[in-house]
Parts: structure tokens; sequence; C-alpha cells
């Protein structure tokens, strides 16, 4: 089932856009486990709108209903289902994309795909709405993990060209993984936030969108976690973090700069601290051969311009099999990028947990 991932953890998300429900079923949990409801509706608003200027008018209450595998509080070994209740929705928004599909959306593939029954409401089941879950299950495992010394945090690393101050590669703090995931608009240096965001608010003026790009650290990781060729921790986290809509590229440590690097430079050479064997720098990002060594774990997201702007665009009707003229109507964000942060927070710390399973 292509909603379904995890080996050892299994995490299904269903439903749709504008379906009556969505929801998560994670089989696999960790038993005796604290399932701290009040984390989790913290870390689900910081994904939702919050009537800020880079997102999406619609207001959803993103209340998070656990159905089952809980018990006096603590994980009970049964699958863990919740779900969140749609509330908000204008489906009339959406009744010409059901032959006039939406440029870079998945509406022209899925409707051959799927033979035309597709929910076209708002994407469907390809809607940024489905992440709404995975924040779920993120918040559920980044509390877990936090319980075994291991800690996951992101910013916005640039949109539209304006950069944040990146993370350290070899020596980043808890405190400063909480800082900027508290920040209302999560970046490193508030200066630079306020940049970017008069860059998006431009973009919404002309009827237009922006992309960018998120970096994700994940700290105490131990030495071993995954396994050469196809189950290393690369593996998993670039499948999941594909299965974010909008994610258009995926890279660790260095990434694609380690190609323009010679080896003497690229290399990270091996030292000794405090009784430690660590590397000096930190260009494999914590990975090397699929496998976690033990430093800090920076992955990179790249985001696509949300597809849904107010301009005229040209596209086709499917039915009449001619070309036609389309505005898109509905509610959208012009940047989706500060609100896939804790996305990306929610992946990372579903897939490493689903590793540290393995590894007990």
């Amino acid at each position: 089932m292509s909603s379904t991932f995890g080996k050892n953890i299994k995490y299904s998300v269903f439903g749709q856009s504008h379906s009556t429900a969505i929801g998560i079923l994670i089989d696999g949990l960790p038993v005796g486990e604290t399932i701290d409801e009040t984390k989790i509706s913290d870390f689900m608003a910081r994904r939702a709108p919050n009537n800020m200027p880079w997102s999406t008018p619609r207001k959803e209450k993103d209340a998070v209903e656990i159905l089952s595998g809980v018990f006096n509080g603590k994980t009970c070994g049964a699958p863990l289902c919740a779900i969140i209740k749609n509330t908000d929705q204008k489906p009339k928004d959406y009744e010409k994309n059901k032959d006039i599909p939406r440029p870079s959306h998945g509406d022209f593939p899925g409707h051959i795909k799927f033979k035309g029954f597709e929910d076209f409401r708002g994407g469907g089941h390809f809607s940024g709405r489905l992440t709404a879950p995975l924040c779920i299950a993120g918040a559920i495992a980044k509390n877990i993990l936090a319980q075994r010394g291991i800690f996951i945090g992101a910013h916005i690393d640039s949109i539209c060209g304006v950069k944040d101050k990146p993370f350290d590669p070899v020596n980043i703090t808890k405190e400063e993984l909480d800082y900027v995931s508290h920040a209302e608009f999560p970046v490193n240096r508030y200066n630079i936030g306020e940049t970017m965001i008069a860059k998006i608010n431009l973009a919404k003026e002309k009827g237009d969108a922006l992309g960018g790009i998120i970096e994700g650290c994940a700290i105490g990781l131990p030495i071993g976690l995954g396994e050469p060729m196809f189950n290393g921790m690369e593996n998993a986290l670039a499948q999941a973090a594909f299965g974010i809509p909008a994610v258009r590229g995926v890279e660790f440590g260095l990434g694609f700069d380690a190609s323009l690097k010679k080896a003497s430079e690229h290399n990270d050479e091996y030292i000794i601290e405090n009784n430690q064997i660590k590397t000096k720098t930190n260009n494999h990002g914590g990975i090397i051969g699929g496998i976690t060594t033990g430093m800090p774990l920076i992955m990179r997201i790249a985001i696509k311009p949300t597809p849904s702007i107010g301009q005229e665009q040209q596209s086709v009707n499917l039915k009449t099999n001619t070309m036609e003229k389309l505005i898109i109507e509905g509610r959208h964000d012009p940047c989706i990028v500060p609100r896939a942060v804790p996305i990306l927070e929610a992946i990372m710390a579903m897939t490493i947990l689903d590793f540290i399973v393995e590894r007990k």
C-alpha cells in the first residue's frame, strides 16, 4: 500500500483533503510509552496556518482524536489510530478541476491513473493536508526519542535566495534545536526571517508563490543505525521525505556541493575527543554507507513553489480535449516552506524511531 511506510513501525496515512476526516494508523510502537496529548497539540499548532500572512486562509483546528492504542496515557501494544476531522471545507472551489487539471499538481496523472474516480477536491489524497497526520506521528515519535536522548529540530534554510544561518554540523545543542522549533517564523536569525517574509508578501501581492529549502538535524543518535545497501538511513529518510507533497530534492551533509570538492577537502578525518571517536568535520552529514556515525544527522529538502497561484495559467479541458485558460480558486499558501518545517522533523523522528526499534 503506497500510503504506508516503515519497516518495524508501520505508519499508514488515510483520508483526503475534503473527506470527513484524515488520520494515521501506527502499528509497532514500543509499549509503555507516554502519549502526551498537549505536546501533540503544540506540535500540530506549528504546522497550522495560524492566520499568518504566509499561510492559507483555510482554518482547521486540527484537533487530534486518538481512537485506539493508548490506555491510561501509555501505549498499550495495540495499533494507535488517530484522526483529525475536516471542518473548514469548500469543495465547490474545486468543481472546475474535475475536467481542467491544475499545472504542477497531481490532477492530470491522478485522473488518468484512477480513471476519473479520484477525489479531485483540494487534491484529494495528493494534498498537503495529508501531512497533518504525519505531524501526529512525528510528535509521538519525537517524544519517545527524547526519552532516549535523541533530539530533532529544523529551520528554514532559504527562501527565494535569502539564506538563514545553517546548523553547525559538528557542534549543535538541544537548546539550539528547541529555540528554532519554538520560533514563530522558524529561522536562526530573526532579521533574515523578516526579509524572507517580505519576499513572500511581495509574491502574494502578485498572485504568485515561492519555494525554498528546509534543513533538519538530529543529535544523540547511536552509531550503527541502518544497513547497506537498500535499508540505509539515507534510503529510508529520502523515501519518507518524498512522501511530503512539494518535495523536489533531498540531500545529506554537503549533498550536491560534495561534487565540487576534492577528496582532501571533503573527507572527514577521525579524532578522539573526551575519549570518544568522532570526526573533525561532518561533511557526510552523520551517515556513511547508509549507517549513522554518531555525528549530527544533517539533511535538507527542497520545496517547490506552491503551484496554486492567482495568475492565469494554460491548461486543457479533459472532457472536450481542448486547450483552456485556468485561474485557480480556493485558499492557498503563497509559501508552504514555514509550515513544512515541523513536517520534516516529523518524518525524521518517525524514520529514526523505526530504526531504533529495529536495533533493540
